[in-house]
């Protein structure tokens, strides 16, 4: 696949999820870009925004096989990876896949499991493989999560963990459509009750197994000059040392990040990146992964606000 291929593969994918997905492009490019960067993606944002929809959506446009799980407080690790059971006619045990044995994992409203549920991603999404009593089973090249966070309501949640946010590529905030999306909305499910909700039927599957694989491919080969790779360290390792934050990003966020600039240069055409690449990508993969000082937490600073400062303190690239 040469990169003129596949920008016209992305211009399709982005057309065709744009069916059902309205007034989100944005959000549809980074978890495109979480895809084929081979990252996953944490949206947080109110219900009725389209987070359930675009995962099967972004499932059915791709030859990818689709699970969700519904997180609740009694969710057992065994309820996500499997188990192994006893069978009496054959007295042996034999393995009961869970839903994470899948292509696209939705991790629906993830704070609401107790931590030890939560741990049980950790391995699947690190190194795309699970232990079941001590047995490895690859979960396959294609395994991404798309976790979701009601912001609103708090009661009753446990908030993830540091190390469980570093495995996240991107978290991406969602925001309500603006009035004439709404209105778009609205229209479209009244001339197509069936379609409605979470329907996406009429999504046509134009992304296959292979042009996936190639698609990523590309993607490894765009080329990250050493100036861009610097800039990035630099940005990573400023976060270490600002004091409006208490905890600064790791190593494998400067390299989560770096991949995600590759795909970002090949959706544009491009087989090299550029500092504007690392600047779009900056927030969304950053902002899960820093902890605010005190300090900036009473002074009403965001995670946003910090990253923006960060970014434009730390010379770019010329």
């Amino acid at each position: 696949m040469d990169p003129d291929e596949f920008r016209e593969l992305i211009s399709a994918v982005r057309a065709e999820i744009g069916k059902a997905v309205l007034g989100q492009e944005p959000l549809v490019d980074l978890v495109l870009i979480s895809v084929f960067a081979r990252g996953h993606c944490l949206v947080e944002g109110p219900p009725g925004t389209a987070k359930t929809l675009l995962a099967r959506c972004v499932s059915s446009v791709m030859d990818l096989e689709y699970c969700r799980i519904q997180f609740t407080p009694d969710l057992m690790p065994s309820d996500v990876l499997g188990v192994n059971l006893f069978n009496f006619q054959t007295s042996q045990f034999h393995l009961t896949k869970g839903p994470v044995f899948t292509d696209v994992l939705l991790a629906d409203e993830i704070n609401r499991a107790p931590p030890k549920t939560q741990s049980a991603l950790l391995q699947a999404m690190n190194e795309r493989t699970v232990t079941i009593d001590g047995t490895d089973y690859p979960l396959g090249p294609n395994f991404f999560v798309i976790a979701t966070q009601n912001p609103i309501e708090q009661q009753g949640t446990y908030p993830l963990p540091e190390a469980q946010l570093d495995r996240f590529l991107f978290k991406l905030v969602v925001d309500f459509p603006d009035k004439d999306t709404e209105i778009a909305i609205l229209a479209k499910h009244a001339a197509e009750p069936l379609e409605a909700g979470m329907h996406t039927s009429g999504i046509e599957r134009i992304v296959s197994a292979d042009a996936l694989a190639a698609g990523r491919a590309l993607v490894d080969g765009i080329r990250l000059d050493k100036t861009i790779l610097t800039y990035i360290v630099d940005l990573v390792r400023a976060t270490r040392s600002d004091p409006d934050i208490l905890h600064g990003v790791s190593t494998r966020a400067a390299d989560a990040l770096a991949g995600a600039v590759r795909v970002r240069a090949a959706f544009e055409g491009r087989d090299y990146g550029l500092p504007d690449d690392v600047q779009a990508l900056l927030a969304p993969a950053l902002r899960h992964r820093i902890v605010l000082s005190p300090s900036a937490e009473i002074e009403g600073r965001t995670a946003e606000d910090v990253l923006a400062n960060i970014k434009n303190r730390v010379d770019a690239p010329r």
